[in-house]
């Protein structure tokens, strides 16, 4: 099994990314085949890790998954590796909201046996340092602290009062960093700002970060923790969604799926186009503010979630494919948004034209929803039989407001009841996003749909 770390903070705002992009980097520059990771929901974090490490960022989700996959997708994301490093959420025991340990980072390492670096934002602190680690290494007995990287260290003799604070509490210093306006990477209303925007930036950034992260850890003993970690009883996952009813054979033709990408729909995870693939589908990516037309035969189409509102002048100016999604939407053919996917498929944005396919408007909002939904579908479509349970994840600062003519997607159990989202047709458009390899049917029925099959 491969080795393994898990970067964890006591809270957001430590340093985690920045430090674990780092250490991928980092290691993969020594020739190694890093694996990244990140727990929880995220979108943007994986987009770097992808960045230092040349493989794609993938998400290990307990609440939207279930803990029993979070090690077979573990697995899955890491076979051939030499080291796997995980990006985790919050801070090391937040979790999801009412739930306990579910979906923390505390748990995912845990579920896969690994050894955690605590990345301490020392820059208000010397020797309460030591009582702060002391307390979340011992929290847990089952969760192991194997060290810790002080972040945001200003002279040698802060590193000095740190480290001797630090030499009775038995968790052995594996790093000291200073602060380094280079390594900084810029946020806005939803968190960093995407590599997919900033991508020369992003290339400098990263290289600062691993270059911060060599001179200031040590990089023979985080390597030596990460091997520490016992073996894992794990087979990979495999993207399977039973028989591929649709994929070649005689007369049967291969379902086209084009999927949305872009700087201005970067929510994605690697597994959904693993799964249309599996169930049968060609997918073929589009970018919206480039891409006068759909891909040629498109059957199907998946837009995900991004920053449409950062784009919504060029989204609006790109009229000719705006009039190709509506034309596919009027045709019948499955569709399926999430999020930024739901705001580009309304007629308005901000006062700016967008697809025009559901009566609704959008625009954004002061007010952030976010947060895990349990979802149950209103009504039969594209993606689920009404009735189906799903968990997914609401992370925006928009509001729609919806006119008349379609369904409802889901009915949220959590945190409040409410309906949410839009069937019309064969689209099924909605602000949860949600994690296919939780539920691989709703790849096999998509595909069904897009080949023309039933959906009920």
């Amino acid at each position: 099994m491969v080795a393994r770390l898990v970067i964890a903070a006591p809270s957001s705002g430590a340093g985690k990314t920045t430090v674990a992009t780092g250490l991928m980097a980092a290691f993969a520059g020594r020739g190694m085949a890093v694996s990244p990771h990140k727990v929880g929901p995220d979108y943007i974090d994986p987009g770097y890790h992808a960045l230092a490490t040349g493989r794609p960022g993938r998400n290990l989700d307990a609440y939207m998954c279930g803990t029993g996959l979070v090690a077979p997708l573990f697995a899955h994301g890491s076979r051939g590796c030499d080291l796997a490093v995980v990006e985790g959420v919050m801070g090391l025991y937040d979790g999801a909201a009412d739930q306990g340990e579910l979906a923390s980072t505390a748990q995912v390492s845990k579920l896969l046996k690994a050894p955690v670096v605590l990345v301490v934002d020392a820059s208000s602190q010397s020797r309460s340092v030591a009582a702060l680690v002391h307390g979340f290494a011992s929290w847990d007995p089952e969760v192991r602290i194997g060290g810790v990287i002080l972040n945001k260290v200003a002279t040698d003799r802060h590193e000095r009062l740190l480290r001797e604070a630090l030499g009775e509490s038995g968790v052995p210093v594996l790093g000291v960093l200073r602060r380094a306006p280079a390594v900084a990477t810029p946020s806005r209303h939803l968190g960093l700002v995407p590599v997919a925007e900033r991508q020369a930036a992003a290339v400098s950034a990263v290289a600062a970060q691993a270059e911060q992260v060599l001179a200031g850890c040590d990089m023979e003993a985080l390597l030596a923790l990460a091997r520490s970690a016992p073996p894992l009883d794990a087979e990979p996952w495999v993207p399977e969604v039973g028989e591929r009813l649709h994929a070649g054979g005689p007369g049967v033709p291969t379902p086209r799926v084009a999927v949305a990408g872009g700087a201005a729909f970067t929510f994605s995870y690697a597994e959904h186009a693993e799964l249309l693939t599996a169930a049968g589908a060609e997918v073929v990516t589009f970018d919206p503010l480039r891409d006068e037309s759909l891909p040629e035969g498109t059957s199907g189409l998946v837009i995900g979630g991004g920053f449409p509102e950062m784009y919504g002048a060029e989204l609006s100016a790109n009229e000719p494919l705006r009039k190709a999604v509506a034309e596919l939407a009027r045709s019948g053919a499955p569709i399926a948004a999430e999020c930024a996917g739901l705001l580009y498929l309304a007629r308005s944005l901000d006062g700016r034209p967008m697809c025009g396919v559901l009566d609704a408007d959008a625009r954004m909002s002061e007010r952030l929803t976010l947060g895990y939904r349990d979802a149950v579908a209103v009504s039969d479509s594209v993606l689920a039989p009404a009735g189906a349970r799903m968990r997914g994840h609401e992370f925006h600062r928009t509001v729609i407001e919806p006119g008349a003519g379609a369904e409802a997607a889901w009915g949220l159990r959590q945190p409040e009841r409410r309906l949410e989202g839009f069937v019309q047709g064969g689209v099924h458009a909605s602000y949860v996003h949600t994690h296919w390899a939780g539920a691989p049917e709703v790849a096999a029925r998509f595909v069904e749909r897009c080949a023309g099959g039933p959906v009920a």
